[in-house]
């Protein structure tokens, strides 16, 4: 994000703070206003009515991006649209994103859908549990987690213990 009046030339992407679950509502409305907006989506796997489905939701839950000039005050409508809360600012000036950052948002894109990279871990790997107060116990890895973290397999006093860790926690087991 940019303040600075380097950055005020040309297009950039304004970061515009929707209310709660309301980023399509902001987003029809901000189109009606030809304005042009982005909200990348992610598939998240939920638990519904007792199964697991997959549905499609914002990657930042609360945020979208609108295509502005800088140098104009092309964005005060935006703070009175249907849906839209505020927009990131730093006192008066807008926060800023370049082009480079939704480019390769949108190079990541498969079917309007941005794909996480893959994890280095794979279900069942033995890992080594690194720092923390489990420092250097062994564990399977059950399944990937939200935010980066592994849901693993612990064996304590012989008992198996499932437990979520931090990815940057755990390291191969050779």
């Amino acid at each position: 994000m940019a303040c600075d009046p380097d950055f005020v030339d040309g297009k950039h992407w304004a970061v515009v703070n929707t209310h709660s679950h309301k980023e399509q509502l902001a987003i029809e409305h901000l189109h009606r206003q030809s304005f042009e907006v982005y909200c990348p989506r992610i598939r998240k796997r939920i638990s519904h009515a007792r199964r697991f489905v997959e549905v499609e939701r914002p990657l930042f839950p609360g945020y979208v991006f609108v295509r502005i000039t800088a140098s104009g005050d092309q964005w005060r409508p935006i703070l009175s649209t249907t849906g839209v809360r505020t927009l990131v600012r730093f006192g008066n000036q807008l926060g800023l994103l370049d082009d480079v950052f939704i480019s390769s948002l949108r190079a990541r894109e498969r079917d309007g859908v941005v794909i996480a990279p893959e994890t280095p871990y794979q279900p069942g790997q033995r890992v080594k549990l690194v720092g923390g107060p489990f420092d250097g116990v062994t564990a399977t890895i059950i399944s990937s987690a939200e935010k980066d973290r592994l849901v693993v397999l612990m064996d304590l006093l012989r008992n198996s213990v499932r437990a979520t860790v931090p990815q940057n926690r755990v390291m191969p087991q050779f």
